[in-house]
């Protein structure tokens, strides 16, 4: 079986600073993948690295056994053109710590706008569609609203809907939940369980340890840049055998 996500050897620099040193990492199909750390540790650099939002320096980084950003003759590898780059992102969904939602947009036209402006799909089947999703993320009744007349939680549910509007086989999740009030965090995470139940492929930046252990497949610690600890969630975070991740999960449990 072909992994969604295959990382190997992956580094990033921004000038002298050495942000990511060397990834490896597999995510299988259908997988809740979960990457957890402190600030600064490359972890929301990681994930824009999957849709090539950011460079990579070295290695390879391939989604769907596709190698992301580069075409490869003999040993060489050549950047793809940004339309053919717009091209394999169209399949993997990106939700961020901050909702960027169009805010002269309602709900539904915020949901529309990309199956109809990339897809080239008629407005009303994105309409009916979109309407669909705001439905299942639970806002059903906010189609007309405006992000301004929504609260942050219900804004990262229109952004959650409008990440899968374009059918995507696979969604990064960049810490969703951090820019959010303590009380609307159990909304969204709500919908991020419906989804993961579907099979949906999962990679998500997150400081939720109880969704990591409780829907998780899988969890990497991550510090400096490398992965210090991976396995699955419950054994991480309930048996730490790094000294760095004892350290951590003891500030965050």
């Amino acid at each position: 079986m072909t992994a969604m996500v295959k990382a190997e050897g992956v580094h990033k620099s921004y000038g002298a600073a050495h942000i990511l040193k060397g990834i490896d990492l597999e995510v299988a199909p259908g997988e809740v993948f979960c990457l957890i750390g402190p600030s600064g540790s490359g972890k929301s650099t990681f994930l824009r690295c999957i849709n090539h939002l950011e460079k990579i320096n070295a290695g390879r980084l391939h989604v769907d056994g596709e190698l992301v950003g580069y075409r490869q003759k003999g040993d060489k590898l050549y950047e793809l053109k940004d339309s053919e780059v717009a091209l394999q992102r169209r399949d993997i969904g990106m939700v961020f710590q901050r909702f960027n939602l169009f805010p002269h947009m309602t709900a539904v036209e915020n949901v529309m706008e990309a199956p109809v402006q990339v897809k080239g799909e008629s407005k009303s089947s994105a309409r009916e569609r979109a309407l669909k999703l705001l439905d299942r993320v639970g806002l059903g009744d906010k189609a007309g609203n405006f992000p301004s007349q929504l609260s942050g939680g219900q804004q990262q549910r229109v952004a959650i809907a409008r990440a899968l509007a374009m059918e995507p086989k696979l969604m990064l999740f960049d810490e969703p939940t951090s820019a959010l009030d303590p009380e609307l965090v159990g909304d969204v995470l709500d919908v991020m369980r419906d989804l993961a139940q579907t099979g949906m492929t999962m990679v998500v930046v997150t400081h939720e340890m109880g969704f990591a252990r409780e829907v998780g497949d899988s969890l990497v610690f991550m510090d400096g840049g490398v992965v210090v600890e991976s396995g699955h969630p419950r054994e991480v975070l309930g048996n730490p055998q790094h000294e760095r991740t004892r350290s951590f999960l003891s500030k965050v449990l």
